[in-house]
């Protein structure tokens, strides 16, 4: 009985599901030729580590950027297509923050408040890193936080708030039109180039029995990261604040009747969404090294595939959607070119959606 009732759930996923068979099937195949090419020598051991170590970096960033943007949805309601020019505008704030600190009085104020963009103020001249200029880069990432803060409180009190009570859509459009207004202004001040940030060779260490190297920005990044993210989930569950927001992302409208102060509650989040969104801009580009007036525009593709991925509107959605696209895009490189690697994630997120259509962690919830 046991046996043919099993035999029968199968069958029933089968005809209900049946690409759900077929992922599996591609999953298998992946599996086995990447066994094929450990073995036979034309992928070594050290360069998928590798490839597993960017994904993780990468992972990480999306992730904690998504954060923000999935708590946004779930308590406003709203996509926050301006979300990545946060990221940017946090992260140029910081990095401004952090030239002036490590090379006042030596260099020119007005060539560091730039980043670099011009004048004697270079990556080399100002040489910042977390073992060089361990107090510059605090300050910095405080200020990207402060400042995301200080732009998210400003723009929902001028903005979305007397939008409130409209279509998510009307949100949404306003949302673009205030990222195209940052971006340009960030290209207006900061020009369009792209340049380097940190300066010198950045140490490191090497993973005991593996080989891989990963240095101290690398480091940085992840354990800023997990405490981040630790962080939120001891908010969400273990606060008053937590379950307030977990009970307006659950019914905004009973969460108001019952006596929770929704404009409270949707103040902290813009605090908090807006916090860790500017110390992911910093974060970024402390691990990339360069900084460009787009680059939280790019990189929203991939958040949005990465919370769209884990149930748009689960916190812990985003964080684990962070990771699979992080992962999908880089360990894909043993199979495709790097150029192609963005279309591999975005494939990974619509496989998973074909199979459960809400997401990983089904739906909008912020537990």
């Amino acid at each position: 009985m046991g046996i043919a009732e099993t035999y029968s759930r199968g069958r029933n996923y089968l005809a209900e599901q049946p690409l759900g068979l077929l992922v599996v099937v591609v999953c298998v195949i992946l599996s086995l030729d990447l066994v094929r090419k450990l073995l036979d020598g034309s992928l070594s051991a050290l360069s998928l580590g590798i490839f597993v170590k960017e994904g993780l970096i990468l992972g990480l960033e999306l992730g904690l950027a998504g954060v923000g943007l999935s708590m946004t949805y779930s308590i406003l309601g709203f996509a926050n297509f301006a979300h990545g020019d946060y990221i940017s505008t946090g992260a140029f704030a910081g990095w401004a923050t952090t030239y002036v600190v490590a090379g006042f009085g030596v260099l020119p104020l007005g060539d560091l408040v730039l980043v670099g963009v011009s004048g004697d103020a270079t990556a080399g001249d100002v040489g910042v890193s977390v073992i060089s200029t361990p107090l510059a880069v605090v300050a910095g990432l405080v200020v990207a936080v402060a400042i995301t803060i200080l732009l998210s409180l400003v723009l929902d009190r001028v903005v979305y708030k007397p939008m409130r009570n409209q279509e998510g859509i009307a949100l949404l459009i306003a949302s673009i039109g205030v990222a195209l207004a940052l971006r340009y202004l960030l290209a207006f001040v900061f020009g369009t180039s792209a340049p380097g940030v940190t300066g010198g060779e950045v140490p490191g260490f090497t993973v005991p029995g593996v080989g891989i190297q990963i240095n101290a920005h690398e480091a940085t990044l992840a354990v800023c990261t997990v405490v981040l993210l630790a962080g939120v989930h001891v908010l969400l569950q273990y606060t008053k604040l937590g379950t307030a927001m977990r009970a307006m992302a659950d019914n905004r409208d009973l969460a108001r009747v019952t006596g929770i102060p929704t404009e409270r509650v949707v103040r902290m989040t813009w605090i908090i969404g807006g916090g860790l969104t500017g110390a992911a801009g910093y974060l970024v580009t402390l691990e990339t090294g360069t900084i460009s007036f787009d680059f939280g525009w790019t990189l929203l593709l991939l958040i949005f595939a990465a919370v769209i991925l884990g149930g748009i509107g689960s916190v812990y959605g985003a964080m684990f959607g962070g990771l699979v696209i992080g992962l999908a895009s880089q360990v894909s490189l043993v199979w495709i070119p790097s150029d192609f690697t963005t279309a591999a994630a975005f494939t990974v997120m619509i496989v998973v959606l074909v199979v459960k259509p809400s997401g990983l962690f089904s739906g909008v919830t912020t537990t």
